[in-house]
């Protein structure tokens, strides 16, 4: 195959992925208005962008006051996160099942979920902090906590990718078990139904700071691994094929475990651990633009975070006026399209 050959199929791709950008873009913004506007209160595309404007300092106030805290102060920053939280997910599984050349690999594949439970629980259930820790923080801790212990485990190891994955079970198993043990001796009927429905995934607290903070993280997480798209492309071939090509693999492996387990512990502790978006969606973004990263990463942020905002929508409006925890929903809806995955998978092996 001759150079002439292979640059138009480049160009291609990258018109390809361009546009599905673009149109990502765009599905979001409108993701975002018409998902605002779903539920009790009777409010218009036009009421949102309104109270946004107005916020913004844009124009003048023209809804009332309580139509204008639903949009602003309810259900707007629960959106943002929503999206922000499916993005940052999404973006995760890509980089691990690249990073560990393991298909199965999603953001809580490093322990960083279980620890995450066993931290919110140690501080609702056990009061550590006494008083002044609350529950977000309590799981931030946990969570880096849980990958300090994956690290440490996989080093003594060995620090290969299997490894990694297999200390990342283990610290899985013990928090998980820990966060069970917890519960079950310590806490009431109350305390308990709470932490369960949080552990399973909940927007429903979100807040301005919440969506600022893992926004934030976001951002730098996402510039990082984009920064190192062309090494996680020779991830692709092997450590040894990367190692061949001048990559230092030990030093990205924990720059980039760092980077996904910091940005997995930010969006847990804001809404818990919600499964199946990072392990998902990532294979649909490849069959979409290819394995190519550059434009893979943000493909997959778009599809993550509109995929996640119209699910936290079904969540809190399907049995309306119970809410649904997100984390049901999504592994409702990711089980059947994983095995889609894995179907079509075995087809092409």
């Amino acid at each position: 195959m001759s150079a002439a050959d292979v640059r138009p199929r480049a160009v291609s791709a990258a018109a390809r992925a361009t546009l599905l950008g673009a149109v990502g873009l765009a599905a979001l913004l409108l993701s975002v208005a018409v998902s605002v506007t779903i539920g009790p209160a009777d409010i218009s595309v036009p009421d949102v962008w309104s109270a946004v404007a107005a916020h913004l300092g844009w124009g003048e106030p023209e809804l009332t006051p309580l139509r204008d805290g639903i949009v602003w102060n309810l259900r707007m920053p629960r959106t943002l996160l929503a999206g922000v939280c499916g993005a940052g997910l999404a973006v995760c599984g890509a980089v691990l099942q690249s990073l560990l050349r393991n298909p199965l690999a999603d953001p809580f594949v490093l322990g960083v979920s279980s620890g995450a439970s066993t931290g919110a629980v140690a501080v609702v259930v056990l009061g550590v902090g006494g008083g002044v820790l609350t529950l977000s923080t309590g799981a931030f801790a946990g969570a880096i906590g849980a990958f300090a212990f994956v690290l440490l485990l996989s080093r003594a190891l060995g620090a290969t990718a299997d490894r990694v994955v297999l200390s990342g079970v283990a610290a899985m198993q013990f928090f998980s078990a820990v966060t069970s043990f917890v519960i079950l001796t310590s806490a009431d009927a109350e305390t308990t139904r709470g932490v369960l429905f949080w552990l399973l995934g909940s927007l429903s607290g979100a807040g301005w700071t919440d969506v600022a903070a893992c926004a934030a993280v976001l951002a730098v997480a996402l510039t990082i691994c984009l920064g190192h798209a062309r090494t996680l492309d020779a991830f692709a071939f092997g450590e040894d094929a990367a190692a061949s090509l001048g990559v230092h693999v030990a030093r990205v492996r924990l720059i980039l475990l760092s980077v996904t387990a910091l940005l997995t512990a930010a969006l847990v502790s804001a809404a818990g651990a919600i499964g199946f978006v990072g392990l998902t969606l990532p294979h649909a973004a490849r069959a979409l633009v290819g394995a190519t990263h550059a434009r893979l990463l943000p493909v997959t942020a778009l599809t993550g975070a509109v995929f996640l905002i119209w699910v936290d929508t079904l969540a809190r409006t399907l049995l309306d006026p119970q809410e649904v925890p997100v984390g049901v929903v999504t592994s409702l809806i990711g089980v059947p399209a994983f095995v889609v995955v894995l179907y079509r998978t075995r087809r092409t092996a």
